[in-house]
């Protein structure tokens, strides 16, 4: 595939900004074709769709823009939930489900289709796949490069860049502390994680592959800071949030603008992995006895979060957001990116 030849896709980008997979609806094919437009690397989530579903939006990102881009893919956890823990969340939870007169999901277990996934990327390559949640097996990485396909591994600790390495990614993704939404690491074990300089820098003494620094950069300043820090390009995320091309809800668009909202949290209250969100009354609640049980928890508040969203009930809404929420926009993501771009 042309497209990852010569340097590599990061190293040939026009503006070294890529564009964090947001799943969830919010990583639209519009909003990766507009990074793409102003020289930087739009991504596509894959997380909780079909390879269906997945294969769709490839095609209709392909129809606008001929450039290089990214899809990203969880890589699947075991399942040792406690059966106990996820009943008792379900009882706490029932009271918050009546009030929005909907019930609670199902407290599955799943791989979200990962080996469907895969075997789609294989059969119709793209540029760039990366994982998120752990390491793919060495023969999957192997085999996705033999068909052309350059790939990322998104690591928060330097021994997991280690790992991913050693597995054949030819890039990493560093995501620090003050990354917004689901903290990727490989085992959702670590109850605090490292601000990224200090993990940027362990993890540049550490690989040889190119690294792209992810985590509260919001403006050309702390891109810029990245960048010196040795990262090849910088990952927007909440950044791009507000952007017209996002696929966010208004609620969740609006409540990032909002004054009633002063700080974010981690949280595993909607998902029962450790995410950072807006600190709203649901994370206050529920944080501290939310089970560690992805993807079930996220199963289970699934109706929840979505009559809240119905409803614009941003107490209840998983608000995923970095720490530098203030400075999203509701502009083209064209010129957020074309600004930061400018100041570098």
């Amino acid at each position: 595939m042309s497209e990852g030849c010569g340097l590599g896709i990061l190293q040939e980008l026009d503006v070294p900004v890529v564009a964090a997979p947001m799943a969830g609806g919010v990583s639209t094919p519009e909003l990766a074709a507009a990074v793409n437009a102003v020289g930087g690397l739009g991504f596509l989530a894959a997380g909780y769709l079909s390879a269906e579903a997945m294969t769709e939006r490839i095609g209709r990102l392909r129809a606008l823009t001929a450039r290089p881009f990214g899809v990203n893919v969880f890589v699947p956890d075991r399942d040792a939930a406690d059966p106990r823990a996820l009943s008792a969340y379900r009882e706490r939870l029932a009271a918050e489900a009546a009030r929005l007169g909907v019930e609670t999901g199902p407290a599955l277990w799943g791989d979200d289709r990962y080996r469907d996934k895969l075997a789609a990327l294989r059969a119709d390559p793209v540029p760039m796949v990366s994982f998120t949640f752990g390491c793919p097996a060495p023969d999957e990485v192997a085999a996705l490069r033999r068909a052309g396909t350059e790939v990322l591994v998104t690591v928060t600790t330097a021994e997991e860049a280690d790992a991913a390495a050693e597995a054949g990614a030819a890039a990493l993704c560093v995501q620090g502390a003050e990354a917004g939404g689901h903290q990727a690491s490989f085992e959702d074990t670590h109850e605090r994680s490292t601000p990224l300089a200090q993990l940027l820098a362990e993890v540049r003494g550490r690989v040889r592959v190119p690294v792209v620094a992810a985590g509260g950069i919001a403006d050309a300043a702390s891109a810029a800071r990245t960048l010196a820090g040795g990262a090849v390009a910088a990952q927007l995320g909440t950044a791009l949030l507000r952007t017209l091309e996002s696929g966010a809800s208004r609620v969740h668009k609006d409540a990032l603008a909002r004054e009633r909202f002063t700080r974010t949290v981690v949280t595993r209250a909607f998902s029962g992995r450790r995410a950072r969100a807006l600190a709203n009354r649901f994370a206050a609640e529920h944080g501290g006895v939310a089970p560690g049980a992805y993807p079930q928890v996220h199963h289970m508040t699934a109706p929840i979060r979505a009559a809240a969203a119905r409803t614009a009930d941003a107490e209840t809404l998983h608000l995923w957001a970095g720490t530098g929420f203030r400075s999203a926009s509701e502009l083209p993501a064209a010129r957020v990116v074309a600004g930061i771009a400018a100041g570098l």
